[in-house]
């Protein structure tokens, strides 16, 4: 494959998978890596990605999980290319169906409550001032995908029963959690990162459509060395 301008190619390090990164465009971080390793699918499951970007989570999750089908949205249409070029690349056209759509409209293809999983890692910050391309602030920033828009969204894709996965800023944790308690998502399982400072950055959840209270904490995932550099390998706990 033809790599464009400001094109570069990188290892995944899993399968042999590969990813294409536009470094004008919005680049994943360890977030992603983060989220997919949480994911716990089944092998039948019919699961739903918002907010696609390069489609790396979604690759990720069906390396590690053998879905059935996932249904990547991605609104943005430089970041719809790459993520189609990416899902090529790897060979996973029958695998991951990307959806160019706002999330919205998911019963363009997709019936509410017959969704297995959804997982996303949506843009968590309140809208800034700061300057830079509406692609970055589209993915970063609750331009394009208010929290309420996105839970209200994940709810009615899901099944009774379907599993949420979800990463977010971590100082806002307290309003994810009321939004899912709005729409019946209970979270049962929760933990937070932190870089090699002790500084708590990024909280990560698994929310359950119509479960019983009660939510596991997992320990702090330190993603950093304490001068910044992230981890030379990012271990996540055993999570099942």
């Amino acid at each position: 494959m033809i790599l464009e301008k400001d094109e570069r190619l990188e290892d995944l390090q899993c399968d042999n998978l590969k990813i294409i990164q536009n470094k004008t465009l919005y680049t994943f971080t360890s977030d992603s890596v983060i989220l997919a390793n949480f994911v716990k699918t089944k092998k039948n499951d019919i699961a739903v990605e918002v907010g696609a970007g390069c489609g790396v989570i979604s690759i990720l999750v069906q390396a590690k999980n053998k879905l059935q089908k996932i249904y990547a949205f991605e609104l943005q249409p430089q970041m719809q290319d790459l993520c189609e070029k990416n899902i090529e690349l790897n060979h996973l056209q029958d695998k991951i169906i990307l959806v160019r759509d706002d999330i919205q409209n998911f019963e363009k293809c997709l019936k509410s409550g017959t969704a297995d999983v959804v997982f996303s890692n949506p843009p968590y910050f309140k809208p800034t001032n700061f300057v830079q391309s509406q692609i970055k602030k589209n993915a970063k920033e609750e331009v394009c995908l208010p929290l309420d828009t996105l839970v209200s969204c994940v709810s009615k894709m899901l099944k009774f029963g379907g599993q949420f996965f979800c990463c977010y800023c971590a100082e806002r944790v307290c309003e994810l959690i009321v939004a899912c308690q709005n729409k019946s998502l209970a979270i049962k399982e929760m933990f937070f990162t932190e870089n090699g400072k002790g500084e708590v950055k990024l909280a990560v959840i698994h929310a359950v459509k119509g479960g019983k209270n009660g939510c596991k904490v997992h320990p702090n995932l330190v993603t950093n060395e304490s001068d910044g550099r992230y981890l030379e390998k990012l271990q996540t706990k055993n999570f099942k």
